[in-house]
């Protein structure tokens, strides 16, 4: 565990060693009301059945429960989950109008070689109080989760260290993202384009583009982030962490006999 007071190592060599992202370990609980927190929570079990419910639907499914709340709500903790439903717009995050847009690459494409497709996708990851975000990178064929990485801000900074970190072991044909900010900004294409690496976006509205990260999110959430209250970023990345392990060997296994 770390020591802010460790005589030898420094906080950042600590992080460094862990494998843990800063950000995660200088979380600080995001300042919303309990209630948000539970409608938040509510949501994201609800996008995680159906990532197809926009705002209308979300607001009308809470308020069948018994949540008398206004569409603006339910937009704003949305927005601030960072997910939006997958058709019509990509669901993570908001295309910024001043990044490029690849063409996407994979219609048609059969994929049967390992490293011939990566993918990368970000989630919202629930917290006894606040919340993080979770970004991983897979590979289409396998199913194996790459490289992870955990973020208490929706920024691009913590997805490109943890696509500097993909890339030290291998490197794909193909890496296929969506339109949100986070991976058309010039930080992150730009990485993939000096390994001269294929950029190759989701169309807009186009459901099955990643499904496979889509199933992967489906599976953390319902095997270990629902399953724990996380008191704070470290005891999520170690629990996490874990999760992974068994994720990288039993998943391709089990893909394997099949």
């Amino acid at each position: 565990m770390i020591q802010p007071s460790h005589p030898n190592l420094s906080t950042t060599k600590q992080c460094e060693i862990l494998g843990l992202n800063r950000s995660s370990y200088y979380y600080e609980p995001q300042l919303e009301t309990e209630f948000n927190l539970l409608l938040m929570e509510l949501i994201d079990r609800q996008y995680t059945k159906t990532p197809f419910y926009g705002i209308p639907r979300m607001t009308a499914v809470l308020r069948r429960r018994g949540y008398l709340i206004k569409h603006k709500r339910v937009e704003r903790l949305m927005h601030k989950m960072g997910i939006m439903a997958i058709y019509p717009k990509p669901r993570n995050s908001i295309q910024n109008p001043d990044h490029k847009i690849y063409p996407y690459l994979l219609r048609q494409l059969e994929i049967n070689t390992p490293d011939q497709v990566w993918c990368a996708d970000i989630t919202y990851v629930r917290m006894y109080c606040g919340f993080l975000y979770l970004f991983a990178i897979l590979d289409w064929y396998s199913r194996y989760v790459i490289t992870w990485e955990l973020s208490n801000t929706l920024d691009s900074l913590f997805c490109v260290e943890g696509l500097k970190r993909a890339l030290q072991n291998n490197q794909p044909e193909i890496f296929n993202i969506d339109q949100g900010s986070q991976f058309t900004s010039k930080k992150f294409t730009g990485i993939l384009e000096d390994q001269n690496i294929q950029i190759s976006m989701d169309g807009r509205g186009r459901v099955y583009d990643n499904i496979f990260v889509e199933r992967l999110w489906r599976s953390v959430k319902q095997e270990e982030i629902y399953l724990h209250e996380y008191q704070n970023g470290i005891e999520a990345f170690l629990s996490l962490e874990e999760y992974f392990k068994f994720y990288l060997v039993e998943i391709p296994a089990m893909l394997k006999v099949k």
